[in-house]
């Protein structure tokens, strides 16, 4: 028998997962895929881990439309276990945003901890309840499975306090109001590959661009994280896909108070219609953008690099300096047209890029001789949240529960 470890992360109408298995020489990657299109047709793709296509096929119910979380769960636990019946699944461990201030480290899932974390629905109302979703699905149908939740908030544990705080008044604070940050599984990867990679530069001081349909940025000081650009929620900071990152609170009362927005409809407005998407009025994709000669998309680019180059110079700064750059996630692992552009904006930095890596995607894309390195570095969120899977069910079994 070979033990396995399934991972999730849940998305609106997508439900992305990755299976691993564990041995002696720890985790290795089987399977990663999703089913798309949950409340419509649903489809489910399956790669092995050379990233041939071994499973296309639509999975939804004969004469409905659309299937539920238990039902995609269900579909997807068939074929894992029609494909290779040796594999034994020890656990799930999922991706949940949010944290909060007290969920900071993986922990193993019981009614109580499940409580809290849909508590927290109210401070990520859009991205929380998904995550509790497929946790419940497989609780129903694999009741003795343990499950872990790994909070993408809890890498930001380390930011001190000045760069939580709002400036809002006390009884704000005590509702909950602070910066908390986000991404921090990618970033949690992104920080373990730096030694590999950077040598001496890893504990330095390093910002990492993760820049995908929802983007952050985040400054790390010996591979921690001391200042980040999502605040309060994963509506702040960068430009994003259809996301419109900082924005005066002015303009949102203003929607409100004199345009007649009721907060549903702003709330529609500023998580799904805006970003790349609402500024181009044509996509949010960038790799359609940069294809366009619309002077709408060219707009939206600019608009996207210089929010991204003005961040890093403040991140920069709050780093007391700079001594290398990483860009991951989709846009920033695979766009070298927006790297070149983000990357010659911040040359006075000390970043001396080489068009030639740069095309080729790095590693590297700065000389070697730049006094600032820059890095392309694929994330991979699934082997963080495997890996903390396998050591809460290690902890759990040390402890005897």
């Amino acid at each position: 028998m070979k033990d396995a470890v399934l991972t999730f992360n849940a998305g609106s109408s997508s439900l992305k997962f990755a299976l691993f298995t564990s041995g002696e020489g720890g985790l290795s990657s089987l399977f990663r895929g999703q089913i798309e299109a949950l409340d419509q047709d649903p489809h489910m793709t399956v790669r092995d881990a050379q990233g041939t296509l071994v499973a296309d096929e639509l999975v939804a119910p004969e004469g409905g439309v659309g299937l539920s979380n238990t039902a995609a769960l269900d579909r997807l636990l068939c074929w894992i276990d029609s494909h290779d019946d040796a594999l034994r699944l020890l656990a799930a461990g999922h991706r949940v945003v949010h944290g909060g201030s007290d969920l900071r480290s993986p922990r193993l899932i019981d009614p109580g901890l499940l409580g809290q974390i849909e508590a927290l629905s109210l401070l990520a109302p859009l991205h929380q309840p998904l995550n509790v979703a497929p946790i419940r699905a497989l609780s129903a149908l694999r009741p003795h499975l343990p499950q872990v939740a790994c909070f993408d908030t809890g890498f930001h544990a380390t930011l001190p306090e000045v760069e939580c705080l709002l400036a809002l008044p006390i009884a704000m604070r005590d509702l909950g109001l602070r910066r908390y940050g986000f991404h921090g599984l990618s970033y949690e990867y992104i920080a373990s590959r730096l030694p590999e990679l950077l040598g001496a530069q890893a504990d330095g001081r390093v910002i990492v661009a993760h820049l995908g349909n929802g983007a952050s940025m985040c400054a790390m000081r010996q591979r921690r994280s001391v200042a980040t650009t999502m605040g309060f929620t994963t509506l702040d900071g960068l430009m994003m896909g259809t996301r419109c990152g900082t924005l005066d609170p002015g303009a949102v009362l203003h929607l409100i108070q004199h345009c007649g927005y009721a907060p549903a409809q702003l709330e529609h407005e500023l998580y799904r219609q805006s970003g790349l998407l609402g500024v181009s009025g044509i996509s949010n994709d960038m790799r359609t953008l940069l294809a366009s000669s619309a002077p709408a998309a060219a707009q939206a680019v600019d608009l996207y690099c210089y929010r991204i180059v003005r961040e890093l110079g403040a991140l920069a700064t709050a780093l007391g300096g700079l001594d290398a750059i990483v860009f991951t996630a989709g846009i920033g692992e695979n766009s070298a047209q927006l790297r070149e552009r983000v990357l010659s904006a911040v040359q006075w930095l000390g970043v001396d890029l080489d068009a030639g890596a740069n095309a080729m995607h790095g590693p590297r894309l700065s000389t070697a001789t730049s006094r600032v390195s820059a890095w392309a570095i694929p994330t991979n969120e699934e082997r963080v949240v495997a890996e903390a899977t396998l050591a809460c069910l290690g902890q759990n079994r040390t402890d005897g529960t």
